[in-house]
């Protein structure tokens, strides 16, 4: 006991000295709270106070988090090593805001959220909440603190999906996510255990930790380090842990899956690259192999690229088409992961920044169309590009730059991870990165069959449903269409943000 009671006044040290660069997540503290007390004077449809004081309360954290990253000139440890603000983790904070402001617009315009009888008061509560928790996954680097920034995410998702159970589809949706998320969490706490029991350390960046495992038995470094991945590829749904995805996308509203789709999975890379940094760091330095994961981040991005393209190919539910989808560009983007060199890193985010907007976009516009005609399959997209013009372009761009064709900024974020491989490939000769490349090629050309049957059906094919069908526009279609410009223009300028 004494020897704990020692420590105690470094760790009070510690504390005093972070709380400064925790200011914006601090803010979100201060924003949950304030947005709870107002959702109890302005319930079910005066719940656009609350929304308004939700989004001034994120506008504030990324007004900080803005300032911190200009600031930032080396990485900075707090909390005695629990978390990391380096450039890394502050494009990923602004780039989180971001998104969770774009969600909030989405709650906000989405019909079938606004005329529910629970009304949306309670999901805005949700979002400092979920801003937070991606902020905490993103600058995580022990392995407490990244179980416990990713159970704030499952949580949070758990209830977004849940929200509105008025179908049987969205119950069982919910229930399959809750199930398979508390599984995977088990699973993922119960390596970090024995990692803690290997190494003595939770902290990612103390020498003790790549020291003690080196000290271990390969084996039985590989069960722990394999049941961590369990839990990060729960956020990431990449195969074998992909079976929730289209379920889930399928059975939440739109808005939700958009978030989903985005924020997460976003959020589960950088606690990936976060994870791998020591061992890398490590072999680098000259010491041997802890753990190889070339082999096992290689085949989880072969087989992601395959199952989520091919089994794309079979939907027909736009919802399922894009959960699928998603899986397979979570394989492409290991790709980035594994070459873990400074290119592939920034390839990594370059991409990642232009996936939350496409993605984003594309849901808005789905919501939009199913809102006017009432289509949620592909098949009822027959003509609607006579009565959706606005609508059905700016989708097949989106579309067109998910593929990754020029002049669009999926183009370009493609053809930078393909480079950072090609570079790696050419000093390594590594046989997994030559099939890593062979198979994000012929996949890429895979997703054309599928991306483009939107575009066949509502543009080359007619249908005599559409006298009753009115565009719905509202400031959300143009803020899509502000996202969809946005593809363009980086597809052209890419240097304003590589």
């Amino acid at each position: 006991m004494n020897e704990f009671a020692s420590q105690v006044p470094s760790l009070m040290q510690s504390i005093r000295e972070g709380i400064p660069y925790f200011l914006p997540e601090i803010v979100l503290i201060a924003t949950f709270v304030c947005v709870i007390v107002t959702d109890l004077f302005f319930p079910g449809k005066k719940s656009v106070y609350t929304l308004g004081v939700g989004i001034a309360g994120i506008a504030v954290s990324l007004f900080f988090s803005v300032l911190q990253f200009q600031a930032l000139s080396e990485p900075l440890r707090l909390f005695h090593g629990s978390l990391t603000i380096d450039r890394v983790a502050g494009i990923f904070k602004i780039l989180f805001s971001g998104i969770v402001l774009v969600y909030a617009l989405f709650i906000r315009g989405n019909t079938r959220l606004q005329d529910h009888v629970k009304g949306p008061g309670d999901l805005y509560l949700l979002l400092p909440g979920v801003l937070l928790g991606l902020n905490l996954m993103a600058m995580s680097s022990g392995l407490l603190m990244i179980y416990l920034s990713i159970e704030m995410i499952s949580i949070v998702s758990y209830l977004m999906v849940g929200y509105v159970s008025d179908s049987p589809r969205q119950s069982e949706a919910a229930m399959k996510y809750a199930l398979f998320g508390g599984v995977c969490s088990a699973i993922m706490l119960y390596g970090i255990s024995l990692l803690y029991a290997f190494t003595g350390t939770l902290i990612l960046s103390n020498p003790a930790f790549m020291n003690g495992l080196s000290e271990m038995p390969q084996a039985a470094v590989a069960i722990a380090v394999i049941l961590v991945l369990v839990g990060i590829g729960f956020k990431l749904s990449f195969v074998p842990l992909h079976f929730w995805s289209p379920d889930v996308y399928e059975g939440a509203p739109l808005p939700v899956t958009a978030f989903l789709s985005t924020g997460p999975k976003l959020a589960g890379f950088a606690i990936l690259l976060r994870f791998l940094d020591p061992y890398y760091a490590f072999q680098a330095n000259g010491h041997a192999t802890v753990f190889d994961f070339m082999p096992v981040l290689s085949l989880i991005g072969i087989s992601s690229m395959i199952v989520g393209n091919f089994a794309a190919i079979w939907q027909d539910n736009v919802k399922r088409m894009l959960a699928y989808s998603s899986i397979g560009h979570t394989g492409l983007l290991m790709m980035a992961v594994v070459v873990h060199s400074a290119n592939g890193v920034k390839a990594l985010i370059f991409y990642l920044m232009m996936y939350a907007i496409m993605n984003m976009a594309a849901f808005i516009f789905a919501a939009k169309i199913e809102e006017g005609s009432g289509a949620i399959n592909i098949s009822d997209y027959k003509g609607l590009g006579r009565k959706f013009t606005l609508e059905m372009v700016c989708f097949v761009v989106i579309l067109m730059s998910l593929t990754g064709l020029p002049p669009l900024a999926g183009f370009i974020g493609k053809v930078l991870i393909f480079t950072a491989a090609i570079e790696q490939y050419s000093s390594t000769s590594s046989v997994w990165l030559l099939l890593l490349l062979i198979v994000a090629a012929i996949t890429t050309v895979v997703s054309l069959f599928y991306y483009f049957k939107i575009p066949l059906n509502a543009f080359l094919r007619s249908s005599e449903k559409m006298e009753n069908m009115t565009p719905k526009r509202d400031f959300l279609t143009y803020i899509a269409v502000v996202l969809t410009m946005l593809l363009l223009v980086w597809g052209i300028m890419p240097g304003m943000l590589v």
